[in-house]
């Protein structure tokens, strides 16, 4: 094997256990969001990020992108949460083709009630990754993230 192989199967173990880890967190979240809430992991995700914009809305572009959906799992995905009246669409006023999504006071009400559950699940199962000597390394960094992020400001 070359040095260029080497740094191949680094990068590609180092992707493989990112990987395990987050499938990992995921299906714990999942079925701490399914069993509360009925919410799946992404549609907490949107409700999410709603949540986290000023006036309380985005446009569909940049809902997709949150979630690292396509547009037209986006689409499907907010048709189900506004039949849930989780969400509703609205025009935007100077671009006809823009759409926003906003949060209703149901949605609020519903990730209120389900973000702590959201919390705990991850902490939960970010402790557990730690006690893996394969994930260890890797949960140890994301906890270093947020001071390497303020850091580089």
């Amino acid at each position: 094997m070359s040095i260029e192989d080497d740094a191949v199967e680094v990068r590609a173990q180092g992707w493989r256990t990112l990987a395990a880890l987050h499938g990992r967190i995921e299906a714990v979240l999942e079925r701490a969001l399914q069993a509360g809430f009925e919410l799946s992991v992404v549609e907490f995700t949107v409700l999410d990020a709603l949540s986290r914009q000023h006036g309380w809305h985005m446009r569909m572009q940049q809902l997709a992108r949150a979630a690292a959906l396509s547009s037209s799992a986006t689409t499907r995905l907010v048709n189900r949460l506004e039949d849930r009246a989780l969400l509703t669409r609205i025009l935007c006023a100077d671009d006809r083709r823009g759409i926003y999504t906003e949060l209703t006071e149901a949605g609020k009400a519903l990730l209120a009630r389900a973000r702590p559950v959201y919390d705990e699940a991850l902490a939960g199962a970010l402790a557990a990754a730690e006690e893996e000597p394969e994930l260890g390394p890797l949960v140890e960094a994301l906890h270093r993230l947020p001071d390497l992020a303020r850091a580089a400001l």
